[in-house]
């Protein structure tokens, strides 16, 4: 799990470039938040398919695929269940230090009930070379 503190005020895009570096993947789900120009043109060059909804000011609608955007639902998802950590959910840790051990232990313990239920992990993953999607896991 990867992830970037930043203070409450800023933005969230600010923490992409961080996230995404050194690392490889055929397709970045967001939602329109991330529809920033450096961005796609990040994604692009990096042959990266980018499921973004365009804002509705942009002047120009960019299509994005609906149907791959549906499964943005899965990162919401856990969010949610990494919100009913309560001192996850306020950031009641007076460190990031603290912060990160502890969203960290959450992760884990979400990881483990997982397992101990049976339940499989999902995995959708991106043929660039095709530019496919399908569960491959």
């Amino acid at each position: 799990m990867r992830f970037v503190l930043l203070p409450g005020q800023r933005h969230d895009t600010i923490g992409v470039a961080p996230l995404i570096q050194e690392l490889h993947f055929g397709a970045l789900l967001a939602d329109k938040a991330f529809d920033v120009d450096w961005l796609r043109a990040e994604l692009d060059h990096r042959g990266t398919i980018a499921v973004i909804p365009p804002k509705a000011d942009r002047i120009r609608q960019i299509v994005y695929d609906k149907d791959i955007y549906h499964w943005r639902h899965l990162v919401e998802n856990y969010f949610a269940k990494i919100k009913e950590f309560q001192g996850i959910a306020t950031r009641y840790d007076k460190t990031d230090i603290s912060y990160a051990a502890n969203l960290n232990l959450a992760a884990t313990i979400i990881a483990m009930r997982l397992l101990s239920t049976g339940s499989h992990r999902i995995t959708i993953s991106c043929r660039p070379e095709t530019g496919s999607f399908g569960d491959w896991g």
